[in-house]
């Protein structure tokens, strides 16, 4: 008998799963599919407080979200690192009082911070004059964070798993049935059937939540959801200098144009309400179009439909609070406990989870903890806030430091590279390496710099199963290998 079961392997099942088997609890996590194979590896890769959600006056949100950054910092310096953004001024939309205003509240709404305030910058000098158009003059900048998305998702599951919890990926909740103190879940993995017995229950399945919460009640739950559709394009890198831009555009909306894995620029994204294939959610000519149109109408040089080499779409699972606008539906996240029978009696409950942010992952697994710990007494002490992730003990966060610790260490390993590894998998990276002394002790070459070693490694360490949760999730090599090169992980996949 588990304490817990946990439904959904994206950021808020694995990070309650983290924590919960951090307090001493019996987990098991199921996923349907690949860790973070759907939303949480589509997002715009942003740990930030999220300064549009002031003007929807969401405070609460905003100021978790600039305390977690903080957190985040410290727990995962090698995915997550601090970057610069230049907010241009439109005469036809914000007023500059306004923008100005939104900053400093940005700055101070979340307390103690390491990370650069923000600051007034002249766009008619380099960089940007000869990046943005010449009728935007003058701008503003500020910090936020960028992190690997899926490794995040990744670590925090690996984690889990090595305090005790079971991770199941590839296993689909097909039934839930509910009995005063536990619950039996019927699970399918590869073409066979078995149960499992929990006391609890976590539905964390993202676009699916309300499909989980259906089998818990017999079909009967209340649709709590809107899903909403955010595209990203990829284009090849536009600027040299590593700060990213957020564009205004006159429907209110705002997008990203963000230094991306070296080669490219990503651009996004937007909100559609989504009604289609929830496994295979893909972008639509018109949210192309508009994402190369907000770009064109500050970039220099326009942003063409020609240039995107690569797409993403994911489906936000929002918490439905009937807001008239896409952009304006909350970010922030809901729990619903269910721990009545048909009958209205007391029994075995089950937690929701609506919405969340990727930022504040580690806040909701606390308060989802916290509401079960309501039912069922106590689930042990908070621990995550002060915990590194797999890879993150890197002595006082100094990833520059760390790199050339690395660089000295290995000196036989070409640059890129070794920024790759540093960058993916921080300590861990000798987990990776090893004994080696040069390339040929890597293994196989797949291509590119990928060998046979790292590839072993994310088999028996990451829950890597295929390809794509290689080339796309643990990395994003897709975009860089050539397409024989990526048949050739399909087929050391197939041979292994």
């Amino acid at each position: 008998m588990h304490d817990l079961l946990i439904i959904g392997g994206g950021i808020n099942g694995a990070g309650v799963a983290r924590d919960a088997a951090g307090r001493g609890m019996s987990v098991v996590l199921v996923e349907k599919d690949d860790l973070a194979q759907h939303t949480s590896s589509a997002s715009t890769k942003l740990v930030h407080g999220g300064l549009r959600y002031l003007e929807h006056y969401e405070f609460r949100l905003v100021r978790e979200a600039l305390q977690e950054r903080e957190v985040l910092l410290r727990a995962a310096p090698h995915i997550i690192w601090p970057l610069r953004f230049v907010l241009p001024h439109d005469a036809g939309l914000r007023p500059k009082w306004m923008l100005r205003a939104g900053l400093f509240l940005y700055d101070r709404i979340g307390g103690k911070r390491t990370l650069p305030g923000s600051s007034s910058v002249s766009l008619r000098k380099a960089p940007h004059a000869r990046i943005l158009q010449d009728r935007f003059r003058r701008g503003f900048e500020y910090s936020d964070c960028w992190v690997e998305d899926s490794r995040l998702v990744v670590l925090a599951a690996m984690d889990a798993r090595e305090r005790g919890a079971e991770i199941r990926t590839r296993t689909r909740c097909t039934g839930l049935a509910r009995h005063a103190d536990h619950w039996v879940a019927t699970v399918e993995a590869g073409g066979s059937t078995s149960t499992i017995e929990a006391r609890a229950v976590v539905n964390a399945a993202g676009p699916w939540v309300d499909d989980i919460a259906g089998l818990a009640t017999g079909g009967s739950a209340e649709k709590h959801l809107r899903l909403v559709k955010g595209s990203h394009i990829i284009v090849p890198r536009i600027y040299a200098e590593d700060h990213c831009y957020i564009f205004q555009n006159g429907d209110g909306r705002i997008v990203f144009a963000i230094p991306y894995e070296r080669d490219f620029t990503l651009i996004g994204t937007t909100d559609l309400l989504f009604e289609g294939d929830r496994d295979h959610p893909e972008i639509s000519t018109e949210e192309r179009d508009y994402l190369c149109n907000a770009a064109s109408e500050y970039f220099r040089e326009p942003v063409r439909a020609a240039d995107v080499v690569s797409t993403y779409s994911g489906i936000r699972p929002l918490y439905e609070d009937h807001s008239s606008d896409n952009s304006t539906v909350t970010r922030d996240y809901m729990f619903e406990v269910d721990h009545k029978d048909q009958s209205g009696a007391d029994a075995a409950p089950i937690l929701s989870i609506f919405g969340g942010k990727i930022t504040t992952f580690r806040r909701l697994a606390e308060h989802a903890l916290e509401r079960l710990a309501e039912q069922q007494g106590t689930t042990g002490a908070a621990w995550t806030e002060t915990a590194t992730l797999p890879g993150g003990g890197i002595p006082g966060g100094d990833f520059a430091g760390f790199l050339e610790e690395r660089r000295a260490r290995y000196p036989w390993m070409p640059y890129p590279m070794l920024l790759r590894l540093a960058r993916a998998y921080g300590n861990r990276m000798k987990r990776i390496v090893g004994d080696a002394n040069g390339l040929a002790d890597m293994g196989q070459r797949i291509g590119g710099d990928l060998y046979t070693a790292e590839l072993n490694y994310l088999v028996e360490q990451e829950f890597a199963q295929t390809a794509d949760d290689v080339l796309w999730r643990r990395s994003k090599l897709g975009l860089h290998l050539s397409q024989a090169e990526q048949d050739m992980v399909a087929l050391w996949f197939a041979n292994s």
